[in-house]
């Protein structure tokens, strides 16, 4: 996986020393002023674990009574290098999350106090999951294992059920490497990023849930290592996409596209946009698609834009993620209010807090808090 892979691993060792005690329970502190929950997939190696969180109003967490909660299957214990590793279905009511160590997908249901409680687990249908997207009912996983990587796709039942959807496994060559797979917001297209190849899959999404291939996919990518991306939330047509391989510090670069009815990609004018930093992985849109803010895993800044309304990208400058620089910073993922980002720290067990103002950050007094002992996290997830 190149660069990525290189800096995920050692961090993913540092984290197992230096993660902390998990935080104070949130009996510690009045429930009343809990408005949601945020979800991390440890990817600790054997058993896999979730550590939840309540999320307060103030933005801040404090560790759900019972978390870490086991989710049935076993992870890696080192850095997936992926966006989207745990996921919340469509109506909130379950998590989904990879369990890359035993080549399997978890399903728990979020019960009303935020706990989990396991539902199923399957087989993710190759080898390594490490991306889930979902819309609806419909569930699609990238497995990222040399030896068996592809897209596969599932119908979520009633019950917490992953049903595999026939004929939907999208075989990839053996350097894929898939990092990102995602859904538009209305669920017609599904992209997935190969960093290995540097490319971009696109595809038209079928009634009956199937993949069509778009007649340009896959696209040549605008720079080294597509890898985080992200569909704009109030416009399904523009995708962007961190180009995280770029060779040499400060060369990281977002590309912006337009999506056809057919699935093609279509540059917009001016990508890709530069990012002035190193390796820009993770990417996340606020959900008014006025903002962007990326994750730059090598040089420990998150990167801060404006986006146009045809989608032209604007840098407004970077924020530093503040413990050990934060080097090592990995997913992102906005509060459903969209006033709080929470980045996963993977170097250090943690998840950063961040107020988000507009297109500005300012981490919060007492970020970051605590994973459980042993987590090597991998994606997060809010409600």
């Amino acid at each position: 996986m190149g660069l990525i892979k290189r800096m995920l691993l050692p961090f993913a060792l540092l984290a197992l020393g230096l993660a902390g005690p998990v935080v104070a329970s949130a009996s510690a502190r009045d429930r009343s002023d809990v408005v949601g929950h945020v979800y991390v997939n440890d990817n600790t190696a054997g058993t896999n674990t979730i550590a939840a969180f309540d999320r307060h109003a103030d933005g801040s967490l404090t560790s759900e009574a019972g978390s870490p909660f086991a989710a049935g299957g076993a992870g890696t214990g080192s850095g997936l290098a992926s966006q989207g590793a745990i996921q919340i279905t469509d109506y909130g009511r379950r998590v989904v999350a990879v369990d890359a160590g035993s080549n399997q997908i978890s399903v728990l249901r979020i019960r009303g106090d935020g706990s989990l409680r396991l539902q199923s687990v399957v087989s993710s249908g190759g080898a390594l999951p490490d991306s889930v997207a979902i819309h609806g009912h419909l569930v699609y996983v990238a497995n990222s294992g040399a030896g068996d990587s592809n897209y596969t796709g599932f119908n979520l039942g009633h019950h917490g059920r992953l049903f595999p959807l026939a004929g939907s496994t999208i075989k990839l060559s053996a350097t894929a490497a898939p990092a990102d797979l995602l859904f538009n917001g209305n669920g017609t297209k599904l992209v997935g990023t190969e960093v290995g190849p540097s490319v971009i899959d696109s595809f038209t999404v079928a009634a009956n849930g199937l993949l069509h291939a778009a007649q340009d996919s896959p696209l040549a990518a605008q720079g080294l290592g597509p890898f985080g991306s992200e569909f704009r939330p109030t416009n399904p047509d523009q995708l962007f996409v961190s180009n995280a391989h770029n060779v040499g510090a400060g060369t990281g670069t977002i590309s912006a596209y337009t999506d056809s009815r057919n699935g093609n990609l279509t540059p917009i004018d001016g990508s890709p946009f530069a990012d002035d930093q190193t390796a820009p992985c993770w990417v996340e849109i606020t959900h008014n698609g006025r903002f962007l803010f990326t994750v730059n895993t090598g040089s420990g800044e998150i990167s801060r834009y404006s986006i146009a309304p045809g989608g032209a990208l604007t840098l407004l400058g970077s924020t530093p993620v503040g413990q050990t620089g934060g080097v090592g910073a990995v997913d992102a993922r906005l509060s459903p209010d969209g006033r709080t980002l929470y980045v996963d720290e993977s170097r250090i067990g943690k998840v950063g807090e961040f107020a988000v103002n507009g297109g500005n950050l300012t981490e919060l007094t007492g970020s970051p808090v605590s994973l459980p002992a042993g987590a090597t996290p991998a994606g997060i997830a809010t409600n």
